[in-house]
């Protein structure tokens, strides 16, 4: 279960509310801070009794999202233990287990939130058996009862007692369609499990010991008292003997269950009552035809009718159900509740829906958000009456090849393609080519190293062949070096103008005067250049999306302003964050969908009372969202165990400015320096001109380490963003002891808690703690380390991604130090990120290497840089200047 253990254990500062005694013996008086770290405390003492008792908590509306969710499984597992009516007989050996249905439940209420993607069945299922652990321990040890134990941590919880309330269907008599039997539960003498046998038994087997007779009926006696209809069969007797009900007593039985359960009486009821499947509903069909146009604006085809369960009932049928007494009734062979006020709110909602159809107003977007409610569309009250959304044939069709898009059968891309795309990245070609075709935005949101740029690339390619379209690609800037090397290297022949730089900045019109295929610039610029918002681009895609997560910033207002017939989010953090990222992601890829933020708000404030919405909003937006993981059955067995990328970071300006300076002042004093001084000098500078790369401040000798002065450290942030959405951990290898400390502080405010740092200094006796603390249960998000230190000799599995945020141009070494994590114990697959500054000697001996020459090959791994020191002026200031490959 280290799923668990990862998502409980890492969990933001914000997400830790309360600590159970201090809410108890407080009373909510003290400054939830102190809740805060009382609680963190006790949860590193001990996750699972911590959670268990968490459940006899109540009025928590403060927690956050993540922590409700976690409070409402616990509380769960509490009630379904006072629902055991032979909790006293079986103790610590009760059969709690959990049903099917009782797990889609907690899917259900699974909320937007970091780590959620671990909630699976068998993560419910792993946390409800720690908890039946805990629940077994401790009443193992309690002296007293169940009920006093249950009682004794909440006193207002409802434990059920040993009797049962079960009320079925009886076709064979018109006059009594139902029967009622009470019964209780009462362990054999041979002591197996408690079995239920009718009540009236009970008058038998208790007929010496009153005293527990008058125990055992204390639940009945507690209902009758709320109750008029049982307190007449407690005074006839007639609870004691299996009865007939007509349908006007089976109404009075099932609304009065809740009083009846508060009392301590289980029920056992038919289906239909409680799930409510056969209650009257408005059905809206929509979406049966194709409409004229495509997107989000096109009209759909849109039919309303009444329901009871699924069989379809007519206005007139509802009048003349309004002329008979309120209760059940029996009609079109299934039992349905008849209420005279919600017979009329059908035929209001009923005639305010038909007056929109004839209108043809119903868009595609208002009809998919019907599934959040259809309140303020059709001006009615969903309290008042259930209202469901059925699919015509051709939205179901789309919604269905959207959820499936491996059912596209998969053309291949472009000829002038110069790439292989992997099985999944083919389905994720063919599904973004038909969202682009039906004008719908889409989220591409695989897992980081999954390619998606590789697929985007390929749809790119194939609109450029086929519709000539103007594309506009909006990015970081640290990520444009690596979209060049993937353009040129997949799709050469694409025409791309980069927007970026100060040429860019003084006179963008210059650059966009001649329309090219593809134009690609930063966030920075998209805010900055107001031409870009003249232009009706034909489609608009963001690569790293969460940067418009923030609907308020002036960023996220400039860049939804920009007019695109189709637009594409691409990110490989889970979309699952806070629901304003969320409707902010969705307001930019298909305004409508999930209505006015006014109009989110409203319904995300519903969810504290019925968090079920939770699934209603993933079922509106998964059709546009692709999102496949590197666990999954069918991409895992297509992958290697350990992904290599290499990452092109971008120099900043202070460190162009800086790399070109110190390579003139080389070339100044190369002419003065022979042998041995020559030799030193060129040693010293290749050294410099790594640390330029790696941060300006590292070669200045400075403290400040400002993320926007160093490429690497925006790419680093980009990187590690994601690795903490998924709470794993990462190793950061560099070849500088003196770098150790400044990432790791600047890892520190983007995982929001410190990691470990260790080097050459770091003491022998300590890099065993420190490895232990590393792979042990606490979630410790990264490991900063000095290549020669932690490169041999440590086992780091805890970690799954590794980041060489330098290169020892040596590849032997290099591997080494991955081997840190990828080697026997690692569970995971590895990601390798290489970072190779675009244009630097870093790219340039990268080359080398990768083409294998005998320089490469030979030189480089036996002599380490020395070689670079034979080369004469003119081959080594090629090789150090600024430039192309």
């Amino acid at each position: 279960m280290t799923e668990y253990i990862e998502l409980i254990a890492s969990f933001t500062r914000d997400d830790f509310i309360l600590d159970y005694e201090a809410v108890v013996k407080k009373g909510f008086t003290e400054d939830k801070r102190q809740f805060e770290q009382a609680w963190q405390a006790q949860f590193r003492a001990n996750k699972d009794q911590t959670l268990f008792y968490f459940g006899f908590l109540s009025n928590l509306d403060f927690l956050s999202p993540t922590m409700t969710f976690l409070h409402q499984i616990s509380a769960e597992f509490v009630q379904k233990i006072a629902e055991q009516p032979d909790l006293e007989f079986s103790r610590e050996n009760a059969d709690l287990t959990l049903t099917p249905d009782e797990i889609e439940e907690i899917r259900k209420i699974t909320p937007f939130g970091n780590g959620m993607g671990h909630v699976t069945d068998d993560w419910i299922l792993g946390i409800w058996e720690r908890l039946t652990d805990v629940y077994g321990e401790a009443i193992k040890a309690y002296p007293g009862t169940v009920a006093a134990f249950l009682t004794e941590h909440h006193a207002g919880i409802n434990v059920a007692g040993r009797i049962f309330f079960h009320l079925v269907e009886n076709s064979e008599d018109e006059r009594y369609p139902f029967a009622f039997l009470a019964t209780y539960a009462t362990k054999p003498e041979d002591g197996r499990k408690a079995v239920h046998t009718p009540l009236k038994n009970a008058l038998r087997e208790y007929q010496n010991q009153p005293e527990k007779l008058i125990q055992l009926l204390s639940t009945v006696s507690r209902a009758a008292d709320v109750s008029g209809f049982i307190s007449d069969l407690m005074e006839s007797g007639e609870l004691f003997s299996p009865l007939k009900l007509t349908a006007r007593d089976a109404t009075v039985f099932l609304t009065e269950i809740p009083l009846y359960e508060e009392a301590g009486i289980m029920c056992r009821i038919p289906n239909w009552w409680r799930r409510k499947t056969n209650q009257l509903r408005l059905n809206l069909t929509v979406g049966e035809k194709e409409p004229a146009k495509v997107g989000m604006d096109a009209i759909l085809s849109f039919r309303p009718n009444l329901l009871f369960g699924d069989s379809t009932i007519s206005k007139a049928e509802i009048q003349g159900l309004l002329a008979e007494t309120q209760g059940l009734a029996l009609i079109k062979g299934k039992w349905v509740e008849i209420n005279h006020d919600q017979l009329q709110a059908a035929l209001m909602a009923l005639s305010k829906a038909e007056a929109l159809a004839d209108r043809q107003e119903l868009t595609l977007a208002q009809a998919m958000r019907l599934e959040l409610g259809s309140g303020e569309l059709l001006g009615i009250s969903t309290a008042e009456l259930d209202v469901q959304v059925s699919t015509g044939d051709w939205l179901r069709q789309v919604k269905e090849t959207m959820v499936n898009p491996q059912t596209l059968g998969g053309q291949q891309p472009e000829p002038s393609f110069q790439g292989v795309l992997r099985p999944y990245q083919q389905t994720g070609y063919d599904w973004l080519k038909y969202m682009v075709d039906l004008r719908l935005g889409a989220c591409l949101a695989d897992d980081m190293g999954l390619g998606k740029t590789v697929q985007i690339i390929a749809l790119l390619e194939y609109l450029r062949c086929h519709q000539g379209d103007r594309v506009l690609l909006i990015l970081p800037a640290s990520l444009i070096g690596n979209w060049e090397k993937e353009i040129a290297q997949f799709a050469p022949e694409m025409p791309v103008c980069v927007l970026h730089g100060m040429a860019a900045a003084k006179d963008p019109g210059a650059f966009l005067a001649d329309p090219v295929f593809l134009t690609i610039t930063t966030y920075g610029m998209a805010v900055r250049v107001s031409e870009l918002q003249q232009i009706r681009w034909d489609l608009i895609i963001l690569d790293e999306a969460q940067a418009i997560k923030n609907p308020g910033t002036k960023r996220t207002k400039t860049i939804k302003a920009l007019k695109a017939k189709t637009r594409i989010a691409m990110t490989g953090t889970p979309i699952e964050n806070h629901l304003s990222d969320l409707w902010s992601l969705f307001d930019f890829l298909d305004g409508g969908l999930l209505g006015s933020a006014k109009e989110f708000t409203g319904f995300t404030k519903g969810l504290k009372k019925d968090p079920t919405g939770y699934t209603k909003i993933r079922n509106l937006v998964n059709p546009f969202i692709l999102r496949r993981l590197k666990t999954d059955a069918a991409i895992i067995s297509d992958l290697p165990d350990k992904i290599e990328i290499k990452e092109y970071p971008v120099l900043s300006k202070k460190q162009t400015v800086l790399y070109q300076n110190l390579v003139k002042e080389l070339a100044k004093k190369l002419t003065e320096s022979e042998g041995i001084a020559r030799k030193g000098l060129v040693l010293s500078s290749l050294i410099k001109l790594k640390q330029i790369c790696n941060h300006p401040d590292q070669y200045l000798g400075q403290d400040f380490y400002k993320r926007d002065h160093s490429g690497k450290f925006e790419m680093l942030e980009t990187i590690c963003e994601t690795i903490y959405e998924k709470r794993e951990r990462v190793l950061v290898f560099t070849q500088f002891k003196e770098l150790t400390e400044p990432l790791a502080q600047f890892l520190e405010e983007i995982f929001h808690r410190p990691g470990l740092v260790l080097h050459g200094g770091t003491p022998v006796t300590k890099r065993t703690e420190l490895v232990e603390a590393f792979n042990g249960e606490a979630y410790i998000p990264f490991m900063v380390l000095s290549l020669k230190a932690g490169g041999v000799g440590l086992n780091l599995t805890g970690a799954n991604n590794v980041i060489h945020f330098d290169r020892w141009w040596n590849p032997a070494v290099e591997n080494q130090a991955t081997d840190r994590a990828f080697r026997i114990g690692q569970t995971k697959d590895v990601m390798v990120h290489k970072f190779i500054t675009t244009g630097t000697i870093e790219e340039k001996i990268d080359a080398m290497i990768e083409e294998k020459s005998q320089l490469a090959g030979d030189i480089i791994q036996a002599s380490g840089e020395g070689w670079i020191t034979e080369l004469d002026n003119e081959q080594l200031l090629k090789l150090l200047s600024l430039g192309g490959i």
